[in-house]
């Protein structure tokens, strides 16, 4: 009886450590978003205040990114060997004073500086951060790594209306950054001291890299590797192209302002929307048959409303765009981390640094495209790149038994592989 009532308190402890754990990491997720939603609600005052040209602005863009990918692929080799939980805690406290330092810049040289740094913060802490959701939702047995997303989505959100209120009344950017740096900093203060598990279930790096050490030489799956990272590349592309050119096209095809700023605000409502509900789904289905139809809603729903040619038919297909694409990602990076449990750092930052460079070279080849055939017409090769991921599902095939629901109680080990303290 009294062993019983140990096991029982054990289970409890666990699911609360591991509980508080998730928030954490949620925390996360939300600060990377509301960073980067910040930034990028700012850029035309930021551009006002230093009198920097379309050209120095695209330089400092292209800077910014160059720092994300550089930040994702050194993050891989630091997860290995340090752990995920490790890796994100820095980044997480210093990435809202990148953020003021980016908004006190003087000059284009020094912005271009300033959002190097920020770059490389923000790519450690987003494949550091996803690192950790595998292996969270790999501890909890069920699916869960699309609500993490949904997190960064209304960390975004957040951001992106802050930054809109402090201008509506008057707020400068300095004075705006430097409350959302506050703000971030703080909230990963908290999150920090919850993202350590119970001393009971924790499992040491040495024993780690020992484990690692003793098990079998394997090929890592480099072309199982190199096609998630595609698609994940292809998914991106549609994100950055409907954040830079939906609103444009709608005013193209003769709708009002605030109709063509409802074309972007469908595409992302209902991709937050989608990730909010899309672990009950990933749950129900199996990956792979989500990924084909994450990809016929996107694809069809986007083909039919640009062919429809009428304003409400793009809004409508620019929402299932959304909706098609909400988890799309989750379900590409949960795969990677979960290719190699002993080394997940690896996989997942090639992933993501191929996602990245989609989502910021996105505009630039439908722009590029429009030049030849029109802008309705090269939009149309976002829906032939959800095709992609139709072809492709079976690569996000499910692991033997992982993620089978569990409700009742929680499994051991609290930290697998990449988990470390």
């Amino acid at each position: 009886m009294t062993t019983a009532v140990h096991h029982d308190t054990d289970t409890d402890i666990d699911r609360d450590v591991l509980r508080r754990y998730r928030i954490a990491i949620s925390i996360m997720f939300a600060i990377a978003g509301m960073t980067i939603g910040t930034w990028t609600a700012r850029i035309p005052a930021i551009q006002h205040n230093i009198k920097m040209g379309d050209s120095k602005l695209s330089i400092c863009l292209l800077i910014l990114a160059a720092g994300g990918l550089a930040g994702m692929r050194a993050a891989g080799r630091l997860i290995d060997r340090h752990g995920s939980t490790t890796v994100m805690i820095p980044p997480a406290l210093v990435l809202g004073g990148a953020l003021m330092i980016a908004a006190h810049a003087p000059t284009w040289t020094t912005l271009a500086a300033a959002l190097a740094g920020f770059g490389i913060l923000h790519g450690t802490l987003n494949v550091g951060m996803n690192a950790a959701a595998v292996a969270c939702q790999t501890a909890y047995q069920r699916p869960i790594m699309t609500s993490f997303h949904a997190l960064f989505s209304l960390g975004g959100v957040a951001g992106a209306a802050l930054s809109a209120a402090c201008a509506h009344v008057g707020l400068g950017v300095t004075d705006a950054f430097a409350g959302i740096a506050v703000a971030c900093t703080a909230a990963a203060g908290w999150a920090v001291h919850r993202l350590i598990p119970a001393p009971a279930a924790t499992t040491s790096s040495q024993q780690t890299t020992a484990s690692a050490a003793a098990a079998p030489a394997q090929r890592r799956p480099r072309t199982r590797i190199l096609l998630l990272g595609l698609l994940a590349f292809s998914a991106l592309i549609s994100e950055g192209a409907a954040a830079d050119w939906s609103s444009t096209y709608l005013t193209r095809i003769g709708a009002s302002q605030a109709m063509a700023a409802a074309a972007y605000a469908a595409f992302a409502a209902c991709m937050t929307i989608g990730r909010l509900t899309g672990d009950r789904l990933t749950a129900a289905i199996a990956p792979a048959a989500l990924l084909r139809c994450c990809g016929l809603t996107a694809g069809i729903g986007l083909a039919v409303g640009l062919i429809g040619g009428t304003p409400g038919a793009a809004i409508i297909g620019f929402g299932c765009l959304g909706a098609g694409l909400s988890c799309v990602v989750p379900l590409l990076y949960s795969a990677a981390g979960n290719l190699d449990p002993a080394r997940p750092g690896a996989a997942l930052s090639r992933v993501a640094a191929l996602g990245y460079l989609g989502y910021v070279t996105g505009p630039a080849i439908i722009g590029g495209a429009a030049t030849h055939v029109g802008l309705g017409n090269a939009l149309l090769i976002l829906p032939a790149l959800a095709m992609l991921l139709v072809a492709a599902a079976p690569v996000v095939h499910r692991s033997r038994g992982r993620h089978r629901p569990t409700r009742s109680r929680v499994r051991r080990p609290l930290q697998p592989a990449g988990m470390t303290t």
